[in-house]
């Protein structure tokens, strides 16, 4: 029953806006007792308190008759002594909202929070025009309202704690808080309050909420909190994080007929480190993780789909790309380890059957790198590690396959008749497969149950061959599909052939491609009204894909010609979207172009993939431009660096056509400077393809790039009067003036960067030039600066939604906040890097923040931590480079010593300190390099503070690891000015002198300093 009568926002009745005062009193005061109504004498009292009428019963009668005659004569009824409404209460919005407000505070108390949510928002929602005032209480009807307005609090309260309890944490949190400013005493609302700031604003803000509480409580009261907000504070503590669901999609369906196997998976992966759902296709086995990791108990899930993934040396790729950890700093291995070793954290492998060895390499490595990991696979054979439990996952029950066949059917014709006998009788032949349910169901758009038990029977029977050792429900399975297969006409079925190449799922124009057609939605919509395709509506546009099962049976049905052909029709598409695509990354909106791109990557790794198998060089350089310009701009080094060895044997022989020259020449520029980036200046394949391509003008920032990269002599982009190729030149003389230990000339060309960039159309141009200048900044230590310019480039990068890069920034933010002196901002941007995960780079951040408020045990504890994390493995997986792994475990080695040095607390980090000079020693003879010199630095101010901390002279190791320019993301542990003091408390006057010597080395000099210095460090004690 609809509201009729509105007070409480403004006064009409069925839309008729009232406007006279005492019609609206009168309105007013009827309205408090909907059952009995007023007295005459009341209404006369409360109508006329101003000025009382020379007849008041006369006056009141013609009060009654006016909104009678305008109203409506059975609004108002009399009774035996006065007046009152014909309407029940939820006519009336000042009664609903009475029953509201008790209905919902009911339903919250009996824990149906989407009800009581519904029964508040439903009750707030009559004052949806204005929000109450509590104005003065002149009138009867300013009386009214600001009697409900203790009524809206509670509706306000109610919602707020609802939407917390529904796990709807962002859009409680300011609710809450609001509640919260009303009611500072009410715990209910502070818990959950606590809960929603912890989630969305990081353990920092909860933490600062409840300790303001805690205080003005023992003030005020002299009491602590209640017990369950201690019991909050100790999970604030004990560092409880908000809920990730990284990759976990929300299915439209429910699952059913699997509530035990839900609750035996997740009854294993308490037990097991692997667990491992087994079963043949078609079984529910993808539905059935998605479902246990939508409700494991564990903080963080990662779900990582390998159905794109055909070889074993692709799984550590993908798996470290589904996580963001694609950093150069790291191996894909060492970043796997870091995003997940903060537990617990459940990782889930999906569809692992065509990769077994892959991944089961990979597992036992993370099992043996982590401690509170979960593993939960999908696969059609066990991986066969001792650490794995097996889920044997059975088929449906016939009760539960008559409700799925019953759900789908009626969802693809609601009218249909579904004969309990008949039904039935299609689930047990069907064996109870979900997926042979569904697609039989999905026949009823056009046949009658009964038709469809027929031909199902004849198809059986038809279709019974196959090995004899093959498991029933297999065949059953495949007849199932083969059915589909046969209601496809010739084209259907050639367009099922072809299109089941495509991994990652396809669009329309991609469709066409490959089948050979200008149109193929006739085709698409054939196949998806048989169930074969589905649509989903994505960021790049809707895309149509294929049940793995299906798309394996597709592929299947292809000879050998046929194959052949198939992936000289994918290598075709690929090679033409490559060429279309890869420069518009770098465009004027390079957020769709990126989306575009990210969505074909199962696809285009694919096509790579078999171009390589067949030497066909223009493809792969079409293919590579386009995936190398993705993972340049997502900071995807790993991926990157692994495309640059796969393809550069191919395209250093390649001749390109004129088609084929800019795709090359993108290819080989990105190599280049990916490997110089990671490595320094080298000669490379990719170096000798630039040299041997021609030139052309410098009017795009590849062909710009390509013209700085063989310059023999340094290009100034003062010299140069085309943006683009100032841009380039100013960027390329950043990293050769940084390289060169010149930090001001590094920075004033980043600075430069930023200046061509604002003449310039590409917003990545701009992002990349903040994030150079921020990345200087934070080497020079100066962190207000540097958090400034890394904050510019948040925008777009939110806008890419590549995990890698966000994490590199947040990152970046927190160490720019420590050096800022900020611990609060710092904690929150760390706390903002829990998806992916958690890692050491963010454990030593949280120990930073540790120490610089005073924490110190817990800081030093979380660095050893750090460095227990990262101590060398005999199990690496075979075949992953370890080198990047290696320094960054030495630096994080380095700064834990410092810290404990720094703080007296050295003889518990004593085993890590002795072997640093030998380290050291080694690392300089035989892999010098100027990309290294920040580590280098950053080991010899270790080797320094412990010396110091142990009484030896070591001063002159402080001069020369500032020289060295140390890493200085870690503060105030490597705090320079912290350096520098110690280095003057030990001796003034040696480092002094050390740093006057040192100013003036190049890099051999620098070197050289270093090693001479370790020598006779080594002499010395050789002495004592």
């Amino acid at each position: 029953m609809s509201v009729d009568l509105v007070l409480l926002s403004r006064v009409s009745y069925r839309g008729q806006e009232i406007t006279g005062p005492r019609m609206r009193n009168l309105l007013a005061l009827l309205a408090t007792d909907l059952r009995t109504g007023c007295s005459a004498a009341h209404l006369v009292r409360e109508l006329w308190w101003d000025e009382r009428p020379a007849n008041p019963s006369k006056a009141l009668q013609i009060l009654v008759s006016r909104a009678r005659s305008q109203l409506g004569p059975g609004l108002i009824t009399s009774t035996a002594n006065g007046y009152r409404l014909s309407l029940a209460e939820s006519q009336v919005d000042a009664a609903a909202v009475l029953l509201a407000g008790s209905t919902s505070a009911q339903l919250l108390r009996d824990g149906d929070h989407a009800a009581a949510l519904d029964q508040a928002e439903a009750g707030l929602a009559h004052w949806a025009d204005a929000e109450p005032d509590e104005p003065e209480p002149s009138d009867p009807l300013s009386a009214l309202r600001v009697e409900r307005t203790v009524v809206y609090r509670s509706l306000v309260r109610t919602r707020a704690l609802a939407l917390s309890r529904l796990g709807a944490y962002a859009d409680a949190v300011d609710p809450l808080a609001e509640v919260f400013r009303d009611r500072p005493q009410d715990e209910e609302v502070l818990l959950e309050l606590l809960r929603c700031e912890a989630s969305t604003g990081g353990s920092s803000v909860a933490l600062t909420r409840y300790d303001a509480y805690r205080r003005a409580l023992r003030d005020e009261l002299g009491t602590d909190p209640g017990h369950a907000l201690q019991e909050m504070y100790q999970r604030l503590l004990d560092g409880s994080a908000p809920v990730v669901r990284s990759g976990v999609p929300h299915e439209p369906n429910t699952l059913l007929g699997r509530d035990d196997d839900i609750a035996a998976v997740t009854k294993m992966t308490r037990s097991s480190r692997v667990t491992s759902i087994v079963g043949t296709g078609g079984l529910g086995k993808t539905r059935l993780a998605y479902t246990v990791s939508r409700q494991a108990e564990q903080h963080t899930v990662h779900l990582v789909p390998l159905a794109g993934i055909t070889s074993d040396d692709g799984v550590v790729g993908a798996v470290a790309s589904a996580l963001g950890v694609g950093d150069v700093q790291l191996s894909p291995v060492a970043g796997i380890v870091g995003a997940l070793d903060r537990g617990p954290v459940l990782l889930v492998l999906d569809n692992c059957e065509q990769v077994v060895r892959g991944v089961a390499d990979l597992v036992q490595t993370l099992i043996s790198m982590t401690r509170d990991l979960r593993v939960l696979t999908t696969s059609r054979a066990p991986l066969g590690l001792s650490s794995e439990s097996v889920y044997l996952l059975p088929e449906l029950s016939v009760p539960a396959s008559v409700e799925l066949f019953t759900h789908r059917a009626k969802a693809s014709r609601p009218a249909v008749e579904l004969p309990v006998d008949v039904v039935r009788d299609i689930c047990r032949a069907l064996e109870g497969l979900p997926l042979a349910i569904e697609l039989a169901a999905a026949r009823v758009r056009v046949m009658s149950v009964r038709d469809i038990a027929a031909r199902l029977t004849d198809r059986f029977a038809l279709l019974r061959g196959g090995a004899r050792d093959a498991p029933e429900r297999h065949r059953a399975l495949h007849a199932v599909i083969d059915w589909s297969w046969n209601l496809l006409d010739a084209q259907g079925q050639a367009a099922m052939r072809t299109l089941s190449i495509f991994p990652g799922g396809f669009t329309a124009e991609a469709a066409a491609h490959v089948l050979g057609t200008d149109d193929a939605w006739d085709i698409l919509t054939q196949l998806t009204d048989q169930s074969l395709l589905k649509v989903t509506d994505t960021p790049s546009g809707a895309r149509s894909h294929m049940l793995e099962t299906v798309r394996e049976f597709s592929a299947a049905q292809r000879d050998a010609a046929q194959a052949e052909e198939v992936i000289s029709r994918l290598l075709a598409w690929a090679g033409d979207f490559g060429v279309a695509h890869y420069g518009s990354v770098f465009g004027d909106d390079p957020i769709p172009a990126a989306r575009l791109i990210r969505a074909e990557v199962d696809n285009l790794v694919l096509a790579l993939r078999h171009g390589l198998d067949r030497d066909d060089g223009m493809s792969v350089a079409a293919i590579a431009a386009a995936l190398a310009c993705l993972w340049l701009m997502e900071s995807n080094f790993a991926r990157l660096t692994g495309l640059t060895e796969q393809t550069g044997r191919l395209l250093s022989h390649l001749r390109p056509d004129s088609g084929h020259v800019e795709a090359l020449r993108t290819t080989a520029v990105l190599s280049t400077m990916n490997t110089y980036f990671a490595h320094g200046p080298r000669a490379t394949r990719s170096l000798a393809v630039l040299r041997r391509l021609p030139l052309g003008p410098p009017d795009t920032i590849m062909r710009a790039a390509h013209h700085i990269l063989l310059a023999s002599t340094p290009l100034s982009a003062r010299d140069s009067h085309v943006p683009i190729v100032a841009y380039i030149a100013s960027a390329a003389e950043s990293f050769q003036r940084h390289n060169n230990s010149d930090l001001p000339g590094a920075l004033a060309a980043a600075e430069r960067m930023l200046t061509v960039a604002a003449t310039l159309s590409s917003p990545l141009l701009k992002a990349f030039a903040h994030s150079r200048i921020g990345e200087l900044y934070l080497e020079t230590d100066r962190g207000d600066l540097a958090r400034r310019h890394l904050a510019a480039t948040m925008p777009i990068i939110s806008e890419l939604g590549a995990a890698s890069n966000m994490l590199r920034v947040r990152w970046a933010l927190a160490m720019a906040n420590l050096q800022a002196g900020d611990l609060d901002q710092a904690e929150r941007w760390v706390d903002e890097a829990v998806q992916p995960g958690d890692d050491a780079i963010a454990l030593g951040l949280r120990a930073e923040v540790m120490l610089g408020r005073g924490q110190i045990e817990a800081g030093l504890r979380a660095w050893r931590r750090v460095t227990e994390q990262l101590r060398p493995q005999e199990d690496l997986v075979i075949g992953i480079d370890q080198t990047a792994r290696e320094w960054w475990t030495l630096e994080a080695q380095s700064v834990t010593v410092v810290a404990h040095a720094r703080h007296g607390r050295l003889d518990l980090v004593r085993d890590l300190a002795e072997p640093l000079p030998s380290v050291l020693v080694d690392a300089m003879t035989t892999r010098p390099s100027t990309v290294h010199f920040p580590v280098y630095g950053t080991v010899l101010l270790a080797i320094a503070a412990a010396d110091i901390a142990d009484g030896h002279p070591a001063a002159g190791l402080v001069a020369l690891a500032e020289r060295f320019r140390f890493a200085r993301g870690y503060q105030p542990t490597m705090s320079p000015a912290l350096a520098r003091d110690m280095a003057e408390q030990a001796d003034r006057a040696a480092y002094a002198d050390a740093r006057s010597e040192y100013a003036a080395l190049d890099a051999d000099g620098l070197l050289a300093a270093a090693l001479a210095a370790l020598r006779n460090r080594t002499k010395r004690q050789d002495r004592a």
